[in-house]
């Protein structure tokens, strides 16, 4: 009888340890979940902080893109200015001319203005996540036309040439002339 009761002690000491084990398993468990949570949440962060700073380095790169085609086209447009005023002194619509010219360069300049304004706020929030860090999708560029299927150019009345009925004619009679 000595013997069973060494048994059931060993039995009963055996399941105290197992179920000590299982109880220190469940807290291990706990805890490891409680640190993949919080993994889980960090890695999420910093995928968002990540995609905000591509999204605020894009809004840039069009903002620089931007800046930079309006420092070639402002002294562009300020030469035409400069010489349709000029020209202005021998014919009296190059002031008109010059007054368009001047009228566009302005609405452009504001125009653009407003736009880098905006860009400036778009990038700040992208940065900050105050709103979802996400560019629409690009748009489809337009399809360059081919040479022989050039699009018009729409110009105004007041820039159009007169027309020269027959060009070869007249290089003809200038050839003949010589």
């Amino acid at each position: 009888m000595f013997k069973k009761r060494d048994l059931v002690d060993d039995l009963s000491n055996d399941l105290d340890r197992a179920r000590a084990r299982r109880d220190a398993l469940a807290s291990d468990v706990t805890t490891l979940t409680d640190e993949i949570a919080q993994m889980e949440a960090r890695l999420s962060e910093e995928r968002d902080r990540r995609e905000r700073a591509r999204v605020a380095a894009e809004i840039e790169e069009i903002a620089d893109q931007l800046a930079d085609a309006a420092s070639k086209f402002a002294p562009a447009v300020a030469r035409l200015c400069d010489a349709a005023a000029a020209a202005g002194t021998v014919v009296a619509r190059a002031g008109d001319l010059s007054g368009f010219l001047g009228a566009f360069a302005h609405e452009v300049g504001g125009e653009l203005e407003s736009l880098m304004s905006e860009l400036r706020g778009r990038t700040e929030m992208a940065r900050t996540g105050k709103t979802a860090a996400q560019l629409p999708p690009p748009s489809e560029p337009a399809p360059k036309p081919k040479n022989d299927e050039r699009m018009p150019l729409h110009v105004p009345a007041l820039l159009r040439r007169n027309e020269v009925p027959d060009i070869e004619a007249a290089d003809s009679r200038r050839d003949s002339a010589a």
